[in-house]
């Protein structure tokens, strides 16, 4: 009897064995697999024209609330966001809301204003596809999820934008609307000490000032761009900085726009390019190659 139970039960197992391999081996059954963005938040979406979107937040840790959410409405207008947030600190802190497009690239659409742990606001923009972050930075130039308090959750039904790679979209020179005289900066010569160039505007951009610090460092070059007097940009126009490469190609390394809430800020990106232009363009909206003709290079002097 011991004999035949011994023998019944390794049959059994036997043919478990049996079955669990044909399974891994069959490739006709499928395990279904979560998928993990590689910062493990991102969230682009593209909003749909006349459908108001409830979206929820997802908080980083810093702050733990449940109750956190933003209507988007889009028209053929543009774009409407309206924050609602409930549960925040008692002891206040700051709370800036962005706007972040598929390049990577935040927009701030403005401060969230908090009262007795409540906060609430109503912002608008030109974007269509983006992802909405809250972050305790007002001049976040680069997405960053160590920089932000809460990330917009993906809703059900909507399918998650595959994030570009690099900084930009590189789009041909003969795509712009507009030719554009940009030097390249020779920046093999430059060496591996950090070099500054300056640019005073002219034309309709007189009276704004940026500099630029370049820093060339194992196989990449680091850019940052800090510009002055931001007020002189016209309202709600975007001020976007551009490589130009030896190719022809433009890229696009980041963009600010004027709200009226500050006067000075910064871009920081970087570029594989082993040399290549600068230059700044004033948009009307969101673009993915410089079309305006209201424009201003860098130059290397001496």
């Amino acid at each position: 009897m011991i004999m035949k139970i011994m023998s019944s039960t390794f049959a059994v197992v036997m043919f478990l064995g049996v079955m669990l391999n044909a399974f891994a081996q069959d490739p006709t059954i499928t395990q279904k697999q979560v998928v993990v963005n590689p910062d493990g938040s991102y969230s682009v979406i593209e909003y749909p024209v006349g459908k108001e979107v409830r979206v929820a937040f997802t908080p980083s840790g810093k702050i733990v609330t449940k109750n956190a959410y933003a209507r988007v409405m889009r028209t053929t207008a543009g774009t409407k966001v309206y924050f609602d947030f409930n549960g925040l600190p008692a002891e206040g802190g700051s709370y800036y809301a962005y706007a972040v497009d598929p390049a990577g690239v935040p927009t701030l659409l403005g401060p969230i204003s908090v009262t007795n742990g409540v906060g609430r606001a109503e912002f608008s923009t030109p974007l269509n596809q983006f992802m909405l972050v809250v972050s305790p930075n007002d001049s976040m130039s680069t997405y960053s999820p160590s920089d932000v308090l809460f990330t917009s959750a993906v809703p059900s039904g909507y399918t998650v934008i595959p994030r570009r790679n690099g900084t930009s979209m590189v789009v041909p020179t003969e795509g712009a609307t507009f030719a554009y005289n940009v030097p390249l900066l020779n920046i093999p010569k430059f060496g591996e000490k950090e070099r500054e160039i300056k640019l005073k505007f002219d034309g309709e951009l007189t009276g704004l000032n940026a500099r630029v610090l370049v820093d060339r460092e194992k196989g990449a070059t680091k850019i940052k761009m800090t510009v002055d007097n931001l007020k002189r940009v016209p309202a709600n126009k975007r001020l976007i900085l551009w490589t130009y490469g030896p190719d022809g190609k433009y890229s696009k390394l980041g963009q600010i726009i004027n709200t009226g809430r500050r006067d000075d800020t910064t871009i920081q990106s970087e570029t594989a390019l082993a040399d290549f232009g600068l230059f700044v363009t004033v948009e009307d909206g969101e673009v993915e190659g410089p079309t305006s003709h209201i424009y201003q290079a860098f130059t290397v002097s001496g």
